[in-house]
């Protein structure tokens, strides 16, 4: 499957799912001071940042230490992503973060909010795919956490202006177009494999 900077800046936007962290975000900074809360936000998307910039950069040599190739790490990715999105559209019971008594730091917010598997999994597979393009991945990663650093900053004006009903039914939108998206990767995943047995 090939990208181009603005489908991989996209797709990554939808993983990450800013608007869908909004109410995780707001539940485990409840018990820090205001004044604390901006720095906390920007620590913890620096190093999801950091984290998804190294598996671009290790992931092809993971990729071989374990003797995967690109076509199941696409295949594992879209099932990945599939049921990541059908979270977002299908919500569980108790999904929201257990509350935290101090300062998160890395778990639960960095990761996995921000960089967990699939969007782990997504940028190991856009590198693998397109190693040549790498620099142009990292412009969109960096796209990426900006909009969501914007997004979660200002978290509680947007609640405020748009309403929870609102950010629930953006974060189904986006989850929908996810699931299109990993349907569309497991079906060129199937093809490509059986192209090769054929």
């Amino acid at each position: 499957m090939t990208y181009t900077f603005a489908s991989a800046t996209i797709l990554l936007l939808l993983i990450t799912d800013p608007f869908g962290n909004i109410p995780i975000f707001a539940n485990a900074l409840k018990n820090v001071a205001p004044a604390r809360r901006t720095r906390v936000i920007l620590r913890e998307i620096l190093i999801a940042f950091a984290v998804l910039l190294a598996f671009m950069f290790v992931g092809d040599r993971f990729l071989r230490i374990m003797n995967l190739s690109d076509l199941s790490l696409q295949i594992a990715g879209g099932v990945v992503l599939f049921l990541i999105a059908l979270r977002m559209i299908f919500p569980p019971a108790t999904g929201e973060v257990q509350e935290m008594t101090g300062e998160p730091l890395i778990v639960p917010l960095a990761i996995p909010a921000i960089a967990g598997p699939s969007a782990m999994a997504t940028v190991m597979l856009l590198v693998s795919q397109q190693p040549e393009r790498r620099l142009e991945w990292m412009a969109a990663l960096t796209v990426t956490m900006l909009v969501g650093a914007v997004v979660l900053l200002l978290a509680e004006r947007i609640q405020r202006v748009l309403g929870s009903r609102v950010v629930v039914a953006i974060e189904r939108l986006m989850g929908l177009i996810l699931v299109a998206v990993a349907v569309e990767m497991l079906l060129r995943g199937i093809k490509v494999f059986i192209g090769q047995i054929g």
